[in-house]
């Protein structure tokens, strides 16, 4: 699949998605503390996606059987809703959800605290969440991917912790997942070119160990391979003329 550019209409229906997801994961924020479980999250997730006249873009995605992937503390991604794992004091989690209105896609990620958390996981949530930003300052039209990759890697590692290596950011439209994928760290080569009217999925995964990962035997949970506590940040973004708008933000302009 060739690196789709965007028209104004898909770019609306993109947008409106974006909005609908932010508003989602703004109301899910909410509901985050010691003894929810997490298949309460995804209920809610379900709940709030619908009503906004969305379908989740995961639910039975390649047999994906959640609306929201819940992932706490070693888990990088992709964890999988349940109504025996209860949130505790002090842990940390990842709420990756997308959506899908008049059948295009807004793919957006958060990290939480749980009640207090101690003070390296909340650097870690924060370190995670700036190399976003950093990142996308790289995002304009003439400058090339891998651009954007070697600012998250930078960040993230200046500050001690890493990144993941084996799962990547990716286009995004009226597929969930299109090309290019986006590494959050500097790969061999430039990349593609950025020009107007890309849509990106860009998300750090950054762990507080090493970067290392493996997937338990449910063939969807991905953890660190040391036990370190991760995180994830993520929005959908497009490129402009001039500075990168974040889709799936309240607040749209960089």
């Amino acid at each position: 699949m060739a690196i789709t550019i965007k028209s104004n209409r898909e770019i609306s229906l993109m947008r409106e998605a974006g909005k609908i997801l932010a508003e989602v994961h703004d109301k899910l924020s909410e509901i985050i503390t010691p003894g929810i479980t997490t298949m309460d999250i995804d209920r809610k997730g379900y709940e709030l996606i619908r009503k906004a006249g969305c379908q989740p873009s995961f639910l039975n995605y390649e047999g994906y059987p959640a609306s929201i992937c819940v992932s706490v503390n070693d888990e990088v991604v992709h964890g999988i809703p349940t109504d025996g794992r209860r949130l505790e004091e002090g842990d940390i989690v990842s709420l990756d959800a997308g959506v899908i209105w008049e059948g295009y896609h807004s793919d957006a990620a958060r990290t939480h605290a749980v009640g207090e958390i101690s003070e390296e996981s909340r650097t870690l949530i924060e370190v995670t969440k700036q190399s976003f930003y950093e990142g996308i300052k790289k995002a304009l039209p003439g400058n090339h991917l891998h651009d954007i990759s070697a600012a998250i890697q930078n960040y993230v590692e200046s500050h001690g912790f890493s990144v993941v290596r084996d799962l990547v950011g990716h286009g995004i439209g009226s597929h969930l997942h299109e090309e290019p994928q986006v590494p959050n760290y500097k790969p061999v080569g430039r990349g593609p070119k950025l020009r107007p009217g890309m849509t990106l999925a860009i998300e750090p995964m950054v762990n507080a160990g090493d970067w290392k990962i493996w997937i338990l035997e449910d063939d969807w949970t991905v953890v660190t391979r040391d036990g370190s506590k991760s995180a994830h940040y993520e929005n959908t973004i497009l490129i402009t003329e001039g500075e990168p708008e974040i889709l799936s933000l309240d607040c749209m302009n960089v």
